[in-house]
């Protein structure tokens, strides 16, 4: 079993650039893959960036590509999402996710989930 905790999320202001932090615990094993996510009020979740844990390889969704970079620290077992020049419209629940591979973008591929966490831009 893998425990995902999401933290770094808050209220910025448009153009601002923020770094969410995914903490996994538990079983965390080389072949995995840790995914973002992000949900918009009255929206379904959409897949953002993901990477493999062993490798460090990425992958990214088209709409993200230039503005995020997704990253890990195996030794502190977390994972990063920078993003920049946010937008009113990136505003969502960010969620991170574990995936048994890289390249994955349903949310069905992905077993485990934290609880997310708040990202606000206002104009």
């Amino acid at each position: 079993q893998v425990h995902l905790v999401e933290s770094g999320g808050k209220s910025v202001q448009t153009g601002a650039s923020l770094t969410l932090a995914c903490a996994a615990s538990g079983r965390t094993l080389s072949s995995y893959a840790v995914g973002w996510f992000r949900q918009a009020p009255g929206k379904e979740r959409e897949f953002v960036a993901a990477i493999s844990w062993s490798s460090g390889s990425t992958h990214y969704a088209n709409s993200a590509k230039g503005r995020v970079a997704i990253s890990r620290d195996n030794a502190k077992n977390t994972v990063y999402l920078q993003m920049n020049s946010l937008k009113p419209e990136d505003t969502a629940v960010y969620y991170c996710a574990e995936a048994g591979g890289l390249g994955y973008e349903d949310e069905y591929e992905y077993d485990y989930w934290g609880q997310g966490t708040q990202v606000t831009v206002s104009s």
